[in-house]
């Protein structure tokens, strides 16, 4: 080993980031001689002496760049030849088609030939490695400073891109960055012995790039600090390269010296004496080009504002550290590695860690980590905890590197916040965890060795048979015994027994011998352990099971469990020859052992169901290939056992899926087994037989054993039925004459039992069923096969929806479920792919049946909290029973909905689960958000109708609660406004293609709130006149044009009475128009303000003119505007409750509201008039036309009516409007459904229509749209059509 007497570098008494110095002084007392020493040259310095004293060198940024030198070209500027091929350095390292060494070694010729053309090229090289287009010239080189350079390059900086060939994409570029840094090492190398000595070289360079890596541009910073801090390792591996040749020298030297006078050459002593001090002398130049870099630019650079120039200098210093430790790896460099490990950028944490693993990986170095490790080790631990998944994982690699250094540098808590990281979703956090825990148990099972044999040597006396035993136990047989304890230990204390498959796939990769030991592990499970030997509990052999089974899938399948990494990967050549070796060797283990633990733990339902899951994995031909037929009666055997000892339907269900899986054809062990399946079911449906027929008997007098037996027979027929087809044993027949009679008599609600033998029977009808429709699908059907199979369904569905009135909630949640499976199987898309000869099996639900439907979702999965937490008061797992429930709840929405995405229960019953959207957001929210989603896509304008319909709802609620006199402040008001908004947001931003559907939902929501008139007078307000209130929500979602027309359609409703009442009870009106007037504050001021004989103008002009301003009318109470305005001001901070009450529904009834007159308001309809005498007509638009423009505007009207009539004849015959239960087309109603429609119309309407649309991405595509306002066609018609003057 090459030892060093070398002082590290010292440490500064601040941390404020200042620089330290770089020294590598060697002591020369021992090389010091009393005689007089003669100088020698050194090699790249001719005729400079020695000198003992040297003054200290000078920074390259205090000397700025040398004198204007000899010999240079005219124009400085390296010319390329006549054929194009690339001449500058730049050209050559970016092409890359030159060895590195060989360019180097040119620029080193040109150097020697004439040093300040070389340099020049070599400056330049730098600059255009930036990006820049300019040049540095001989002129500027000989008489500007470098500053003066840098601004100068600065200002000839292409700014048009932000790229530069440091940052540009492509494999070119990156192979660019590659050849710059092989570039700048090859340099240093190549230079290492002459020139890097003449103080020319070195200075200029580190001079420019100091000056570059202080520029603002981010090019000039990028690069020259790459440049610099790759310059900076190859300097630092120069000077390691000295100070080992130092140790050489000093160890030659004292060899020489130590020898006897007589044989001891002075000659050569002198010689080792002055290539020591010439050694020492190159020392002190490396030294000062090193301190110069690092004070100048690694301090500034480390923590500079672009994160991949932290990372730069991080990555660098690590390399620094890890090539020359006994200069650099100490406290004085570490810290800046530790401050970073703070950094706001991933990448630059990422680059600390690879830093730090590449220090920690040797051993030998830890000593000089100590202190490190003590002050930086809680930030690393929380880094596993990392939001990025890079960084996470590089930290639990670091973390495990220091476990294996030091065992007490971790404290019991820095492993544990690293121990739950194998269940992690992310997998390569997962297994880096993994990696952790194995390494771990590692030196724990070494441990206990150790102690193990210390133990042994203390204590003489031993018992022999004992000690023998234990080590035929844990030795060739299984070895892993107490890795594998500790593993079950683990599982155990992190009480997350559901994610066994997450914990052995995290720990696969690092610990896969010893999962894949199942020898080890059955031996656990099945020997008895012996003296001294602790036995395994039942928890522990429960833990122990799952945990094999979960390395069996491992072994067999080859990929991670569901819910880690993105899918099935394709497996490599290797890779499938390990799964097929490891599916080969726990097929043979388990053929035999399998059997075994079966019969020793039959009586237990958890083991069992776990056991049965390891058939499912073997490699079926091993049984006849390998002629073990008589392992697999044994295993038949042992399935029989349990199915007919357990009930359980976990259980039953894991026996159903290994016959099905033994009785595969591709086998030839199916005979075989097919022969034990079919004695079975005999033995099962003779069972169930005989006990329905003693049930049926005695009737009410039928005791517990009876029924124990059918439940017991019909469970195990159902759980095999699921998987297996039974239709020859006619179970139907039996189910539906238990059921038929348990209804009609009336005895199922009897005990608990009975509750159980009615869903089991239902559920083995509805398999029953499903296999039948399997037959007929899959073969030949005929008449008579259709005739059968709906006389079968149509029975079953009328039994399922009769048990909808059951009083037992088992039975009714089980024969909803099965009512809506088998809606969706047997609706119409049961014909789809050419199967149009099973329409004789399409059921649709008739209006009864869906209102049943709809009644058991509300009073079954929209229940209030209170009404659940008494139903469960008492129950020991109250959260884990509420969990239960929920999910229960859940399953059963998401079945109705399926019935309306899937148009089979008419879209408007999903009005009722709308609304309840808000109250029951966090139980339901997504799958609520699902429907509407798809039944949006189905159809917008009937979605937007059951929307409005769902509101409708709440309001009617809300008056039959409170009352026609509504607090319109109230938290249930506030509630459906809540509401109303959240559904607005889910039209999105395109209102191009909602704006039907939009127009729809206030259509009818207009015509809700005035559907009924006030008892008491047209002067009171209608009884729903508050809704417009809430559908103030929507207004935002129309377009200009549309806003016009609904508020048109509006007007239709209202009388002159209303447009001039300012009470408070008129208020929702009153903003509701203000909400459809398009354009600024004008308008919502003269609404507010009672101006409602004058229509405020919006109309933009190109340049952005401001609209017109209107007078207010005389005697208008200023007493009025302060109410309303209050008014305005208090409903806009009203809060807005996260969930609101509703009173309790349970019938689709209350949404007519019968309790109101039907008292309807005239529809316009019934006037006879046309479209003109509409548009016209000052009479039917005096509620929002100035009473002031009526004279001029029918003035207008007149001088124009011939050019309106000739315009719009054509548009006319296209249009087609959303209000269709009007017989008056309105004229500005342009709502078409179709972009390309709108765009055909919009070439004739664009005169026409006063448009302003707000910036939007679709504002482009909607250009054509704004009218010319210069044109006088524009000005008259504007006139014309709304009845008021543009200018």
């Amino acid at each position: 080993m090459i030892t060093s007497e070398l002082p590290v570098i010292q440490e500064s008494a601040n941390e404020s980031g200042q620089a330290e110095t770089v020294s590598l002084s060697v002591s020369v007392s021992e090389l010091e001689d009393t005689g007089e020493v003669k100088g020698k040259k050194k090699r790249g310095r001719p005729g400079r002496p020695p000198s003992a004293n040297k003054k200290p060198r000078k920074s390259p940024v205090e000397k700025g760049l040398p004198g204007p030198p000899r010999g240079r070209k005219a124009n400085g500027v390296t010319q390329q030849n006549g054929e194009g091929d690339p001449v500058t350095l730049f050209e050559v390292v970016k092409l890359g088609k030159s060895a590195m060494q060989s360019v180097v070694d040119d620029w080193i010729e040109s150097y020697k030939l004439d040093r300040d053309i070389a340099l020049l090229d070599l400056i330049n090289f730098f600059i255009q490695c930036s990006g820049c287009k300019g040049t540095v010239r001989i002129e500027m080189f000989r008489n500007m400073q470098n500053a003066e350079i840098i601004r100068k390059m600065t200002e000839e900086f292409d700014e048009d891109s932000g790229d530069y060939p440091l940052t540009m994409p492509g494999p070119h570029w990156k192979k660019f960055k590659y050849n710059f840094c092989e570039f700048i090492g090859v340099l240093i190398r190549q230079c290492q012995y002459s020139i890097i000595y003449d103080e020319y070289m070195m200075d200029t360079v580190i001079s420019l790039l100091t000056g570059l890596s202080d520029s603002q541009v981010r090019a000039f910073r990028h690069t020259s600090t790459l440049a610099a801090m790759k310059l900076m390792t190859a300097l630092v591996n120069v000077a390691l390269n000295l100070s080992i040749n130092q140790d050489n020298t000093q160890r030659q030297y004292e060899a020489e010296r130590n020898k006897v006078a007589g044989k001891r050459a002075n000659e050569k002593l002198e010689l080792l004496l002055d290539k020591r001090k010439e050694l020492q002398e190159n020392q002190d130049e490396i030294e000062n080009m090193m301190n110069s870099i690092f004070k100048g630019i690694f301090v500034h650079r480390y923590r500079d504002a672009i994160a991949e120039i932290r990372a730069i200098c991080i990555e660098e210093i690590g390399v620094w550290m890890k090539m020359y430790s006994d200069a650099f790896l100490n406290d004085s460099y570490l810290k800046y590695v530790g401050w970073t490990l703070h950094d706001r950028q991933g990448e630059v944490r990422l680059k600390c860690l690879k830093a730090l693993q590449n220090l920690y990986t040797n051993r030998e170095l830890f000593p000089k980590l100590e202190l490190f490790t003590n002050r930086f080790k809680d930030r690393i631990v929380s880094m596993t905890l990392d939001k990025e998944y890079d960084v996470a994982v590089e930290a639990i690699r670091l973390v495990t590197l220091i476990l294996q250094g030091s065992e007490d540098a971790l404290s019991n808590e820095d492993c544990e916040n690293v121990y739950h990281l194998v269940y992690s979703a992310h997998r390569p956090v997962a297994v880096a965890a993994g990696e952790f825990l194995h390494r771990k148990t590692s030196l724990s099972q070494r441990l206990l060795l150790c102690l193990h044999v210390a133990a042994q040597r203390l204590f003489s006396r031993h018992d022999p048979q004992a000690e023998e035993a234990l080590a035929r136990r844990r030795g060739r047989n299984s070895p892993n015994g107490n890795l594998i304890r500790m593993l079950v230990l683990f599982f155990l204390e992190s009480e997350l027994h559901e994610h066994a498959a997450y914990l052995v796939d995290s720990l696969w990769d690092s610990s896969h011998e010893l999962l894949k030991d199942w020898e080890c592990m059955s031996e656990l499970l099945l020997e008895e352990p012996v003296q001294g030997e602790e036995v395994l509990v039942d928890r522990q052999e429960s833990a122990l099971i799952e945990l094999m089974v979960c390395t069996i899938r491992q072994g067999a399948e080859a990929h991670p469990p569901i819910g880690r990494g993105t899918g099935k990967r394709v497996l490599t050549a290797k890779e499938r020859k390990t799964q097929m070796d490891d599916r080969n060797k726990l097929t043979e283990h388990f053929i035999m052992a399998l059997p075994m633990l079966l019969s020793k733990y039959q009586a237990d339902s958890e083991k069992v169901a776990n056991l049965l899951q390891i058939p499912q994995f073997f490699d079926l031909d091993v049984y006849s290939a390998a002629r073990m037929e008589k392992h697999l009666d044994a295993l038949l055997k042992q399935i029989k056992f349990v199915v007919e000892k357990h009930t359980d339907t976990d259980v039953l269900e894991a026996c159903s899926r290994t016959y099905s899986i033994l009785c595969s054809e591709e086998y030839t062990i199916m005979n075989r087994v097919d022969i034990a399946r079919s004695q079975l079911i005999d033995e099962l449906a003779d069972r169930f037989g005989l006990s329905l027929q003693d049930l049926l008997q005695e009737g009410e007098e039928a005791d517990d054993d009876d029924i124990y037996n059918v439940l017991s027979s019909l469970k195990r027929l159902t759980a095999f039925h699921n998987t297996h087809d039974l239709t020859r044993w006619d179970l139907f027949g039996n189910c539906y004459r238990l059921l038929k009679i348990g209804i009609e008599q009336g005895s199922m609600p009897r005990t608990v039992r009975l509750l159980s033998i009615a869903v089991q029977a239902l559920q083995c009808s509805h398999y029953s069923i499903l296999w039948q429709l399997v037959r007929i699908t899959e073969g030949t059907p005929t008449k008579d096969d259709l005739i059968v199979l709906r006389r079968v369904v149509k029975s079953f569905l009328a039994i399922c929806q009769q048990c909808l009135s059951n009083v037992n909630t088992p039975v009714k949640e089980q024969a909803f479920m099965l009512l809506c499976d088998l809606l969706m199987i047997f609706s119409h898309q049961l014909t789809a792919g050419g199967r149009e000869g099973l329409q004789p099996l399409v059921f649709n639900p008739d209006g009864p049946l869906q209102n049943e439907l709809l009644t058991f979702i509300l009073d079954h999965v929209f229940i209030d909290q209170d009404e659940e937490n008494q139903s469960m008061e008492g129950d020991e797992e109250d959260e884990a029973n509420k969990i239960e429930a929920l999910h229960k709840r859940r399953n059963l929405l998401a079945a109705f909905s399926k019935l309306i995405i899937y148009d089979i229960v008419d879209m408007p019953a999903a009005a009722d689960i709308f609304k309840h959207y808000m109250k029951y957001y966090n139980d339901y929210g997504d799958i609520i958000k699902e429907t509407l989603s798809k039944t949006r896509q189905i159809d917008k304008i009937l979605c937007a109708k059951t929307l409005i319909l769902s509101l409708q709802q709440l309001f009617n609620e809300l008056l039959q609660d409170q009352g026609p006199n509504l607090d319109r402040t109230s938290s249930y008001v506030s509630g459906i406004k809540e509401l109303a908004r959240r559904f607005a947001l889910t039209f999105g931003l395109d209102q191009i293609k909602t704006r039907e559907a939009v127009a729809t939902l206030h259509k009818d929501g207009i015509e809700f709130a005035f559907k009924y008139q006030n008892p008491k007078g047209p002067e009171f307000p209608p009884p729903n006149l508050a809704f417009l209130e809430v559908l103030c929500e929507f207004s935002s979602k129309l377009l200009r044009q549309d806003k016009k027309t609904v508020h048109s359609y509006l007007e239709k409703f209202m009388t002159e009475q209303m447009m001039e009442r300012r009470e408070d009870v008129w208020l929702p009106l009153i903003s509701y128009r203000n909400s459809l007037l398009t354009g600024g504050d004008e308008d919502r001021m003269s609404i507010i303000s009672g101006n409602s004989s004058s229509k405020a103008g919006s109309v933009r002009s190109k340049k952005g003119r401001a609209p017109l301003h209107k007078k207010k009318i005389e005697g208008q109470s200023t007493s009025e505007e302060s109410v309303e305005g209050s008014w305005l001001m208090r409903n806009d901070t009203l809060p807005t409750p996260g969930a609101m009450h509703t009173p309790q529904l349970t019938s689709t009834v209350l949404r007519e509201n019968p309790r109101q007159a039907p008292q309807h308001l005239p529809h316009q309809d019934s006037e006879p008039s046309s479209e003109p005498d509409y548009m016209h007509n000052p009479q039917m638009q005096i509620s929002w036309l100035g009473q002031q423009k009526l004279e001029e505007a029918n003035r207008k009207d007149r001088a124009n009516m011939n050019y309106m009539k000739a315009r719009t004849a054509g548009v006319r015959q296209t249009v087609r409007g959303l209000m269709e239960d009007d017989a008056e087309p309105i004229f500005e109603d342009v709502m078409m459904s179709s972009r390309g429609q709108l765009e055909d119309m919009n070439e004739e309407f664009e005169d026409t229509m006063v448009i302003d649309l707000p910036p939007s991405r679709n504002r482009r595509e909607r250009a054509e749209l704004r009218p010319d306002f210069f044109d006088s066609a524009a000005i008259i018609e504007d006139d014309s059509g709304f009845g008021m003057q543009m200018f």
